[in-house]
């Protein structure tokens, strides 16, 4: 009998079948067969190293917003407890990039959680990731862009001392404050990243070193100030938690939004000279870098000045000025502008190869993949998304939009952390094949057929064989006789086929499970409007259930193929499968508190990219004509079309 499965042109008898095996499909994690088959396509420059990716992780990261968060959430939520804060909201990111860290070094490819997504969850589901992540990134570039000039207005004087060229102007009639700053600063870092990766990530680490230098002034120039002064922020008669443990958890969920960035390390995964060993030690060097710095600046400004008498515009200038260093503000000031510089990079960054691989894959227009081939960039991707970019900051006030990059950020943390638990106990035991290698896919099939065949026969002629011939034949059974002559031996063999089938299977739904016990419990947590009965209710329900998956998944093995998953040798996500599930259910619950405004705003985009993807992406795909075939005849495909080839010239 024949072992390869239908490819989805073969199984288009029914619509709705035909439709839903194109969300599920999944294509292959990429290997030495599908990069040398690959030969439309020019590689990425192979230029980065661990310090080039501690720089984009720590340049993307650590933008503006800890300037002036530390004063926010300090007057509203945590108090003198500030770095906590910081802390906790440092290890729920740190559960994520555990999670992203393993996934990068197996499946070092651009596009970083669609990428995954596409390999271990489906074609559905990774469009839906990759469409929202198009949206983060440009938005958030755009937003990033239009807080810069503001900032460089302060340098130079004050609000309106910008020259009338790069001013904010509004267009009368219209409504419209129009920024060119913004949009110069989007052109100038575009054409950087066009000249190739090695140069865009040089300029951003410096550029991070000048921001890292300002908040490290921060640091001992506060701590001076601080033991000086006696560090009168802590000498409260309230106590260290003013708001409670309550409002220290409050502070970690706003602060959490600080460590969004370090993701755009696993964009840049094809670009690595070393992805195995690289990768997982840039995004933890990373986020250990910016969680630390950010508890630092948070001890010291929140000891100079009591929580409740913080400044929420400009907390860190103020706290100097109280203490007579007017002139600190010039350097803070720097700071922030050469934060959100950075940040813009790295906003722009991923974007081109976000839709690189998009289109790689057949869900974009081939347009977006081409990689030119001096600098080894994709050029029309990365101009494309600065023109959207530019025109978005220079014509649009896109605060009221920003809570819809959190979505995009969320959403890939989310599907991530399903991706592990899928990788580890039920990671695809098929994987999908070009339909010009179908003669070899027919050509192996006939050879397991035979095979069958000859097992039948073998049955009746090892009855009749004698002689010396025969004597050896029984020190090595073949197939055929292991079934007449060595019963337990076949039996054992379809018990364990049996078992590993039923373990799939269980893990399969206990995945699934959890997921919606997560969903039902972060719902109902943070859904204060539901009557209280009803709500516990949904608490209780959705706890058990995902006390029960966690449960099942720490009893039950992990899949043995995990080990021969993608690239052997990288980094290994520990302490599975409670990692994973404590970051699902993290994200989900930010989610679902992103607001009922921002959920309308990105539910309009997300209907139009499910519009993208049924009019072009599910007709287009590469994996529309592939053929499935199992994971452990690949490598016997690849040999018999290779063997092929000779005797057809």
């Amino acid at each position: 009998m024949g072992y390869m499965v239908e490819s989805d042109q073969g199984a288009a008898g029914g619509g709705g079948k035909s439709g839903f095996r194109s969300l599920v499909r999944r294509k292959r994690v990429d290997s030495v067969h599908s990069k040398t088959s690959d030969t439309g396509h020019h590689q990425l420059a192979k230029e980065l190293s661990i310090a080039h990716l501690i720089s984009i992780g720590v340049g993307s990261t650590i933008g503006a917003g800890v300037y002036i968060l530390v004063g926010t959430v300090a007057r509203e939520h945590s108090g003198p407890v500030l770095a906590f804060s910081f802390l906790i909201a440092g290890i729920a990111a740190a559960l994520s990039a555990f999670c992203y860290a393993e996934l990068a070094s197996r499946c070092p490819s651009a596009g970083s959680a669609y990428h995954y997504s596409y390999i271990c969850v489906g074609e559905g589901l990774a469009w839906i990731i990759g469409w929202a992540l198009i949206l983060e990134y440009t938005i958030g570039g755009s937003a990033v862009a239009r807080g810069i000039s503001p900032n460089l207005a302060l340098l130079f004087g004050g609000p309106d001392s910008l020259p009338a060229f790069l001013a904010r102007h509004s267009i009368p009639g219209l409504g419209i404050v129009v920024d060119p700053c913004a949009a110069i600063l989007v052109f100038i870092v575009t054409g950087l990243l066009c000249v190739g990766i090695k140069e865009s990530t040089f300029v951003q680490s410096v550029v991070t070193i000048a921001n890292i230098c300002a908040m490290i002034f921060v640091i001992i120039a506060g701590g001076y100030l601080g033991f000086k002064s006696g560090w009168i922020g802590y000498e409260l008669p309230v106590g260290y938690f003013p708001f409670g443990v309550d409002g220290m958890l409050a502070g970690a969920s706003t602060v959490f939004f600080s460590y969004i960035g370090f993701d755009s390390v696993a964009s840049t995964a094809e670009e690595v000279k070393n992805p195995q060993r690289d990768l997982p030690l840039g995004i933890g060097a990373a986020l250990s870098i910016c969680c630390t710095l950010y508890m630092l600046v948070s001890v010291v400004i929140v000891g100079l000045v009591p929580y409740y008498a913080m400044d929420p515009d400009t907390p860190i200038s103020s706290a100097f000025a109280s203490h007579g260093m007017q002139w600190a503000v010039y350097i803070i000031t720097t700071g922030a502008v050469t934060a959100l510089c950075s940040t813009l990079m790295g906003s722009l960054l991923p974007q081109p190869r976000i839709l690189m691989a998009m289109a790689r894959d057949g869900l974009l227009p081939p347009f977006f993949s081409e990689v030119n081939k001096s600098t080894q960039v994709p050029v029309k991707s990365t101009i494309l998304t600065g023109l959207i970019a530019a025109t978005l900051a220079f014509t649009m006030d896109v605060e009221q939009l920003a809570g819809m990059v959190s979505v995009g950020t969320l959403l890939a943390f989310t599907m991530v952390g399903i991706s592990v638990l899928i990788l580890r106990y039920v990671p695809p035991d098929e994987v999908p094949l070009p339909s010009s290698l179908q003669a070899a896919i027919d050509s192996v099939s006939l050879r397991y057929s035979n095979n069958i065949h000859t097992e039948e026969t073998d049955v009746e002629t090892s009855k009749d064989q004698s002689g010396v011939s025969g004597e050896k034949s029984e020190l090595l059974p073949r197939k055929g006789e292991a079934s007449s002559k060595y019963p337990l031996i076949a039996k054992v063999s379809a018990q364990a086929i049996f078992n590993e089938n039923r373990r799939r299977n269980v893990a399969g739904w206990t995945i699934m499970l959890t997921c919606v016990g997560a969903f039902i419990l972060t719902y109902s947590a943070s859904n204060l409007g539901l009557p209280s009965l009803f709500r516990f209710t949904l608490c209780g329900i959705g706890g058990v259930m995902l006390l029960f998956g966690l449960v099942v998944l720490s009893c039950i093995e992990q899949d043995d193929a995990r080990h021969n998953f993608g690239h052997a040798g990288g980094f290994i996500c520990p302490f599975v499968p409670l990692l994973p599930i404590l970051s699902i259910l993290i994200n989900m619950y930010l989610l679902l508190n992103l607001g009922v405004d921002t959920w309308m705003r990105v539910s309009v985009w997300l209907l139009i990219g499910v519009f993208v993807y049924v009019i072009y992406g599910r007709n287009h795909s590469s994996l529309q004509h592939a053929v499935y075939v199992p994971a452990a005849h690949v490598d016997e495909i690849y040999k018999s079309s290779a063997e092929s080839l000779p005797s057809q010239q």
